[in-house]
């Protein structure tokens, strides 16, 4: 198993994503893009194949890693994401079997301002992480997934990965402003129009559907921020395709 994991100043989580992958992968390529804190200075500490490369967007990068490396099997991970010692055990047992399927999905954990999601809408967060790089690869420019050959077989393994996201509130808030700015204008580019009502109504749904029906409420305070700043999210990505619709009919 070769992990691939790309980089860009993530010092605060680059080693506690390296200590839980020494046990599994049998190689470990990191692919920066020219950090400028000292992500390489750790990194340095482990035996890793470090190279770096101008930023290419998510899916680019993410098969560049995939492309240099040697083994068949790629588990590709973020570096604010750790392996569970389950999800080890199980990926270790997988190793020593002659019947493993083409690849693989994993269930994510996240921890949102030192707080584990359990609902939301935020877990399990399935991600196919781990599969025969012949078989598929990277495609999409904000929400890239893994793209496999038809009737791949695909299974799942037992145990979480752990994400570490926001550290604060003020983090997820600038983040939900910078997403948003690229899938308004993705919405745009594919044709997709945005209106007053998408505007008012959007973001409720998308509140009482995560807060209530998929039980946000149980996840006591940060669960309402979450399901609140998802909310508003909703609300910057239609009222930003309604922008730029007026700014189109203007031009």
């Amino acid at each position: 198993i070769s992990a691939v994991i790309i980089t860009y100043n993530e010092a605060q989580n680059i080693g506690r994503c390296l200590d839980s992958l020494v046990a599994v992968a049998d190689e470990i390529i990191v692919i920066d893009s020219y950090s400028t804190d000292n992500t390489e200075d750790i990194c340095s500490n482990y035996k890793v194949k470090f190279i770096k490369n101008e930023w290419m967007g998510y899916s680019a990068t993410k098969n560049l890693g995939n492309a240099i490396a040697s083994n068949n099997y790629i588990l590709s991970i973020d570096a604010d994401e750790v392996l569970s010692d389950e999800l080890k055990d199980s990926i270790i047992t997988l190793k020593k079997t002659d019947k493993a399927l083409a690849a693989y999905k994993l269930k994510r954990l996240t921890n949102y301002c030192g707080t584990w999601i359990h609902h939301c809408g935020w877990y399990p967060d399935t991600k196919l992480r781990l599969w025969d790089k012949s078989l598929g690869q990277w495609e999409g420019n904000i929400h890239e997934e893994v793209k496999l050959n038809d009737n791949t077989d695909v299974g799942m393994l037992k145990g979480d990965l752990f994400h570490y996201s926001y550290h604060s509130i003020e983090q997820h808030i600038k983040q939900a402003d910078k997403f948003t700015d690229l899938t308004a204008k993705e919405a745009f580019s594919k044709g997709k129009r945005s209106s007053v009502l998408k505007v008012l109504f959007k973001p409720c749904f998308k509140f009482i559907r995560d807060y209530i029906f998929k039980l946000g409420i149980l996840d006591g305070y940060h669960g309402y921020v979450v399901c609140k700043i998802s909310a508003f999210a909703t609300f910057m990505k239609y009222s930003k395709l309604m922008e730029l619709q007026k700014n189109k009919a203007k031009s």
